[in-house]
């Protein structure tokens, strides 16, 4: 399915968030507090975006590999990256978000933006990001929700139900793809639970922040250092 709607993807993030979906990401980036000479791992890293953001907002301080399992989306990752000329700063690997193809300790910081809840174990991923990840290290999550304001949530919900599908199907020709996305947002867990589970995979300091009135949220977490 992503593959099949990776030509119209990133149209369509601009389109649907009016325009938000940079500002989300800009966000999730200064949470981690990238140093000279880091390395972050951005999973489910699709076209590449969160990735690009990464590999600009911190300058030339960090290294960035984006892993993805949809061949198509990381086509165009390779294209835009690229055209960036941000090559030696930023590699492109296709894998498995629940059996990744890195060292444990590896990373300093990790994110994901908007690609958790499209993971069949999220509980493995996220097992492997705190594996990953060396002591101290720190994890950025945007995923998407349901406003909290009462009027302000119906609404959304309407437009997230009927219209958002709609503009979807239009422009990417793909039948499911944007039914699927109000679908899945709403399987899958709450803010509370899925804080809950980064807990339990032993991450510290966990933080669910909403943005635009709780449109999306943005899951902040630390490996704890090491004990001596």
């Amino acid at each position: 399915m992503f593959d099949a709607i990776a030509g119209r993807y990133d149209l369509l993030n601009h389109l649907l968030s009016l325009g938000l979906d940079h500002r989300w990401r800009a966000r999730a980036v200064a949470e981690l507090g990238l140093s000279e000479g880091e390395w972050l791992l951005d999973l489910c890293t699709g076209t590449g975006d969160l990735a690009l953001t990464a590999a600009e907002q911190a300058g030339g301080r960090v290294r960035v590999v984006g892993v993805d399992f949809a061949a198509a989306m990381l086509a165009i990752a390779h294209d835009k990256v690229r055209a960036r000329s941000l090559q030696a700063r930023i590699s492109l690997v296709r894998g498995d978000a629940t059996s990744l193809p890195l060292a444990s300790g590896s990373c300093d910081a990790a994110s994901i933006g908007f690609g958790i809840r499209n993971v069949d174990r999220p509980e493995r991923a996220i097992a492997e990001l705190a594996r990953i990840l060396c002591p101290g290290g720190r994890l950025a999550i945007l995923e998407f929700g349901f406003p909290r304001i009462p009027g302000v949530r119906a609404l959304y919900r309407l437009y997230f139900r009927r219209l958002l599908p709609l503009i979807g199907r239009t422009i990417s020709r793909h039948g499911d793809a944007y039914s699927y996305l109000p679908a899945s947002v709403e399987a899958f867990q709450s803010p509370q639970a899925f804080s809950r589970l980064l807990e339990s995979a032993g991450f510290t300091a966990v933080r669910a922040v909403p943005l635009t009135l709780g449109i999306v949220y943005l899951f902040v977490a630390t490996r704890p250092e090491a004990r001596s």
